[in-house]
């Protein structure tokens, strides 16, 4: 394994939490304004299924993003769902230095994530398109791949 040096430090980074409920959209509008969020520079995007009034199933949005794309996310939401209004707020998320090391299979080498904090990995976690790749040029099991990844982490 060679490792490579952090892409960036990571501590408590101030961000913003956007959320609105929607009972009246299709699912496929809902991956189309996810993708949209994620191309103007949301964080995160996710959706959890909700009960609305008059007992209607609905979906939560929710979305993180920093403090200087909160407009361009409140337009987005406003213009490409139905809701009639969002609820965002501050918070403080805390994420871990990430850090990105090479790990040799028999198939080639993997690109591994790894989550450090205080110089300790407390996640590794090999990145699904490497693994992919493999899998379908060498007519594999993707699971097979992933577990020759693992055991060559834990021999280093």
């Amino acid at each position: 394994m060679n490792r490579k040096p952090p892409d960036h430090e990571h501590v408590d980074d101030q961000m913003i939490k956007m959320e609105v409920n929607l009972d009246d959209m299709s699912g496929e509008w809902l991956g189309y304004v996810m993708d949209i969020l994620f191309e103007a520079g949301a964080n995160d995007v996710f959706y959890t299924p909700i009960y609305m009034k008059k007992n209607r199933p609905g979906v939560l949005l929710q979305l993180l993003c920093s403090k200087q794309s909160m407009e361009q996310m409140k337009s987005i939401l406003l213009k490409e769902t139905t809701t009639l209004g969002i609820r965002y707020y501050p918070l403080t998320v805390h994420r871990m230095e990430r850090a990105f090391i090479k790990v040799e299979t028999e198939w080639g080498p993997v690109t591994v994530k790894q989550g450090i904090n205080n110089e300790e990995v407390f996640q590794s976690s090999p990145e699904y398109e490497d693994c992919k790749a493999i899998a379908k040029k060498h007519n594999i099991p993707l699971k097979k791949v992933y577990e020759q990844v693992w055991k060559a982490m834990d021999k280093d």
